[in-house]
């Protein structure tokens, strides 16, 4: 499963966060002794950014592009790999031992203030990076 690296953007197919967008941070192919199954550790939104114009003041605009985000170990079944890649430094937040439950808020936070940053500072470049950076932050409609 070499189509799962570190950066690539992918899709949530099935359970809470069904729909939402997520990064890879790592993908381990072959599994470990604890999950024997192909699996990636994710970071996603949960809670979009909403849409900001011009005429908004910069609290209102503050309060509009706040995110919600998810950490999560999920399966390579229930992810759909995009074209899009994105390069938001996960790898140094977000591990196996920042997602056990007495870290997780923590890891979270983190993880919100990084997606909060990136979204606010994006530029509209036509390079590869940017476009995949303004895919992953756009809600997914269907």
């Amino acid at each position: 499963m070499g189509i799962f690296k570190n950066g690539k953007v992918v899709i949530v197919l099935s359970g809470r966060f069904a729909g939402r967008k997520a990064v890879v941070v790592k993908a381990s192919d072959e599994g470990n002794d604890s999950k024997k199954f192909g699996h990636a550790l994710v970071a996603g939104i949960d809670r979009y950014p909403r849409k900001v114009v011009r005429a908004m003041g910069k609290a209102k605009m503050e309060k509009r592009t706040k995110i919600k985000p998810f950490v999560k170990v999920l399966n390579f079944n229930h992810l759909m790999p995009t074209r899009y890649s994105v390069d938001i430094e996960l790898k140094k937040v977000v591990d196996e031992n920042s997602i056990a439950q007495a870290n997780i808020k923590d890891t979270r936070k983190t993880v919100k203030t990084l997606f909060q940053e990136k979204y606010r500072t994006q530029t509209n470049k036509s390079d590869r990076k940017s476009a995949g950076v303004s895919y992953f932050f756009n809600k997914l409609r269907f």
